[in-house]
């Protein structure tokens, strides 16, 4: 991935938080015919390997893992938040018309080796692990317990476990600081006014990396 130097981003705190947040990865790999790519959930487990362990599932008939060459690391690819910016927000603009769109996003590759585990066991752990994350936040949240035994074991045999030993991570927080101040100021003033939530998350990285930077 092309990087310029003020789009780097290398902390690995704010590289995890954006996987956790945004756990839905494309994950990619080479096979025999190919490159593939899959998105699928992944679990971020922080704690195992200097750069974290990501775990996850896919269904047993996905080729993905019995058409894997072994020699070659995979990509996990995390997408955050994006929006198109408009010149029109540049104050530039206005004083010498040299201004072009662009579009604004975070993103971070993980590179590994990827391991497959067919384990019934360890599949349904790593199920409640996801589940109990990412349902934590409803009122009443569902637990793989809540479904009766026999249909989780039948669907547990249609899955296979993957895991992936992060080797290296990076970052790219593609968020206005080529820009002068008064231009991110006009971007974070134009997301704004748009009402949109995505735009709103946008104006708050664009903030925060103008405010860091002085």
């Amino acid at each position: 991935m092309y990087i310029p130097a003020h789009f780097e981003e290398s902390r690995i705190e704010v590289l995890h938080d954006l996987m956790r947040t945004h756990p839905l990865a494309t994950l990619i790999t080479m096979s025999s015919d190919g490159i593939n790519a899959n998105h699928v959930p992944l679990l971020l487990i922080q704690e195992l390997g200097q750069y974290g362990t990501l775990r996850g599932h896919v269904a047993r008939a996905n080729p993905i893992w019995t058409d894997l060459l072994s020699n070659v690391e995979a990509l996990v690819i995390f997408h955050g938040t994006n929006h198109y910016i408009t010149p029109s927000w540049y104050p530039t603009k206005h004083e010498h018309g040299k201004v072009v769109p662009t579009w604004n996003y975070v993103v971070v590759h993980a590179y590994g080796t990827l391991r497959i585990i067919d384990d019934a066991v360890w599949i349904k752990n790593q199920l409640e692990s996801l589940t109990t994350q990412y349902e934590a936040s409803f009122d009443k949240p569902w637990a793989v317990s809540d479904a009766p035994a026999e249909f989780t074991n039948q669907m547990i045999n249609a899955i296979i476990g993957i895991e992936i030993s992060v080797t290296k991570l990076v970052g790219k927080w593609k968020v206005s600081q080529n820009q002068p101040t008064a231009n991110q100021t006009g971007v974070v003033k134009g997301l704004k006014r748009l009402d949109d939530l995505e735009a709103s998350k946008m104006a708050s990285l664009i903030e925060n990396i103008s405010q860091n930077a002085r």
